[in-house]
């Protein structure tokens, strides 16, 4: 912003102002209460809204936003820039960090999380208060770590009293959310429109919001504290209102009230302390608030809006849908689902190919495909089901350590195996079945490490072999024999 269009008051005017009969009847666009200070355009202080409408919803608009700082912005000072940017911001909630990482593909700002959504995807239970504080918190910071816009973290009623309020206001902060969501309900709480639920007294709901204001200060932070109330279903729409004053002049940044029931109210509770910010909660399927389009709900003074359920939702239908096709003995149609390589893409395979090349290492090959010149031992990871006297069903697993040729002199003229190094075994081995188990290249010389890859060698004396191979050219074929189990082992020597 500005500065020459901006004027900057004081905390305590601020608060003089938002007491003031002006602040219930003028709409000029001033922006949150912010580090101690209100920043106010003078430039459009006319009391009716504007006739245009702009949806901030484009990309490369919001980058120009941030862009203008010259240096990279926190979450929550990119979130307090799109709350002072012109029109309504619509934000998506997500669950997890694959959902968060599809708000932002899509061209999202913002995004929140929802409470019910993580209750569901999480633990499969209703949200009712059986997820915990610490299990929001960890889903959260997975989300926050997905992607990089910012996130308004769903903060229930802050699991507990002011004094949990200001612990979980410092979780979420130090778990990367831009802005938090507290609600004035009781414990347990209950998810918003649905029924049962109940909120706490006025004086606590209250010091709830300065306590997460108290804590947001305390840590340095500029958290976005989002104040709920659900006393619109629990009480009145007049005791839904007086709480949203309240929360203004104790702090909050955003205000919101859940389950409205008309558009008549939506209007009425824009107009409670209209320098502060309004959320609106479009709950799809059928909840008590009308579904408003996006210009409709700027129209009446809102500046965010919320879409909970959309992606809990279709993911919910998505699953089922591919359950019923493979349990009739079918796969999802094409149409239905993202192609193997497309989900790739989203989950940032090619990326991170890109990315692995940098670090790439010029002497690293796979052992089952090539030995090369340096010198390893291997030893055998045997399974349960040899020790059981029974053959592998898998491939042997080998771990690979450079100690071994000191063991055996391999750098040495002296050693009388030193002219084999140079040459390879090839140990095949391949079921009875037909099914090939293993197929390694081993150094011609490492003998006691053969009979630990395959212990039915220990028998065969490989070194008066190798005598008698020494001059051979590649490709001979050492042994070839079935063991006790019926599986046809063969050595070559190349």
């Amino acid at each position: 912003m500005n500065p020459s269009s901006s004027l900057l008051i004081s905390r305590d005017q601020a608060v003089s102002v938002f007491n003031h009969p002006f602040s219930q009847s003028h709409s000029s666009p001033l922006s949150n209460l912010k580090n101690g200070s209100l920043v106010c355009p003078i430039n459009n202080t006319q009391t009716r809204k504007p006739k245009t409408h702009t949806l901030f919803t484009a990309p490369k608009r919001f980058q120009a936003i941030t862009g203008c700082l010259g240096e990279r912005s926190s979450a929550a000072k990119t979130l307090r820039q799109i709350l002072e940017s012109p029109g309504v911001h619509q934000g998506p909630a997500c669950f997890d960090g694959l959902s968060a990482k599809l708000v932002e593909r899509a061209g999202f700002q913002y995004c929140f999380t929802s409470g019910f959504s993580i209750s569901a995807a999480r633990l499969g239970l209703p949200d009712t208060g059986f997820i915990s504080y610490g299990e929001m918190v960890d889903q959260g910071q997975q989300i926050t770590q997905a992607v990089s816009i910012p996130v308004i973290g769903d903060g229930d009623n802050g699991y507990g009293n002011a004094m949990n309020v200001k612990r979980t206001v410092k979780g979420y902060i130090r778990a990367g959310f831009a802005g938090i969501i507290l609600e004035d309900q009781v414990s347990p709480k209950a998810c918003g429109h649905t029924q049962g639920r109940k909120v706490v007294s006025r004086e606590e709901a209250i010091m709830r919001i300065k306590a997460a204001v108290d804590a947001r200060k305390e840590s340095g932070s500029d958290i976005v504290i989002v104040a709920r109330t659900d006393s619109r279903q629990a009480l009145s729409l007049e005791e839904s209102l007086w709480r949203s004053r309240a929360f203004a002049d104790a702090g909050a940044d955003v205000l919101f009230i859940d389950a409205l029931a008309s558009k008549e109210e939506m209007k009425a509770f824009c107009e409670v302390s209209p320098l502060v910010p309004k959320m609106a909660n479009m709950l799809e399927g059928g909840g008590k608030t009308p579904i408003l389009t996006p210009l409709e709900l700027e129209e009446i003074g809102y500046k965010l809006v919320a879409y909970p359920l959309s992606l809990i939702g279709v993911s919910i239908q998505a699953m089922q849908d591919s359950l019923t096709a493979l349990k009739g003995g079918r796969i999802p149609p094409p149409g239905s689902m993202p192609s193997f390589e497309e989900i790739k893409e989203i989950l940032g395979f090619n990326k991170y190919y890109e990315e692995e090349k940098r670090y790439a290492t010029s002497n690293y090959q796979l052992y089952g495909d090539r030995v090369s010149s340096n010198a390893y031992s291997i030893e055998r990871v045997r399974d349960d089901s040899e020790q059981r006297g029974q053959s592998p069903q898998d491939p042997v697993v080998e771990v690979i350590t450079p100690d071994v040729y000191s063991n055996y002199r391999a750098d040495g003229s002296r050693d009388p195996f030193s002219g084999i190094w140079s040459r390879t075994l090839r140990i095949k081995i391949t079921g009875r079945d037909g099914i090939e188990k293993l197929d390694v290249r081993v150094p011609a010389g490492f003998l006691e490490g053969i009979t630990n890859i395959v212990p039915a060698l220990g028998g065969v004396n490989i070194k008066a072999l190798l005598d008698d191979a020494a001059e051979e050219v590649g490709g001979k074929l050492l042994l070839d024999f079935k063991d006790t189990m019926g599986d046809r082992i063969q050595v070559f020597l190349e």
